[in-house]
């Protein structure tokens, strides 16, 4: 299996889980938050919503500079459109991983701040460090949900309110 196939199954892996995470969030709760330095459950999902776009996004490009591209967040407003949110980023950041090669894999990639270099790596890795954010942050919407009494879904098996523990 190459790199780009490899890379591919992984997405869809983790798009399916993402799925099932992001469909269990109620429109009633974009507002809330656990704690006043955490985000909205709107920011942290928009943010998960939108990470398959980093796939393109390092495809694309040989950098990721903060200043002189501020992050502006999506703003979703309920379920139905954070869905469509994720899924057209998904879509996009696959298709793009679809077209590239081995070769645009081995591409060197930075993320900056201006003169503060964040990281700087391969595209390839840059992708695989984009899939272990959607990890990252998915786990922190699994505490959200579970703060909120509500069943998390399994990511890697089922999870213990799918087992009855």
């Amino acid at each position: 299996m190459s790199q780009i196939e490899a890379l591919v199954k992984e997405m869809d892996q983790e798009a399916a889980t993402t799925r099932k995470m992001l469909s269990r969030i109620p429109d009633d709760k974009y507002d809330w938050k656990p704690h006043e330095k955490s985000m909205t459950i709107r920011r942290l999902a928009s943010h998960i919503a939108e990470l398959p776009s980093w796939v393109s996004i390092t495809l694309n490009t040989d950098e990721l500079d903060f200043a002189s591209s501020p992050y502006v967040p999506f703003q979703v407003n309920n379920t139905a459109e954070l869905m469509a949110y994720f899924e057209k980023e998904y879509a996009e950041g696959r298709a793009q991983l679809e077209k590239a090669t081995e070769a645009d894999l081995l591409q060197e990639w930075k993320l900056r701040s201006g003169d503060v270099i964040h990281k700087t790596t391969t595209k390839g890795e840059m992708i695989r460090s984009s899939y272990s954010q959607v990890v990252h942050h998915r786990a922190q919407m699994g505490v959200y949900l579970r703060l909120l009494d509500i069943p998390i879904p399994g990511s890697y098996g089922p999870s213990a309110d799918e087992m009855n523990f």
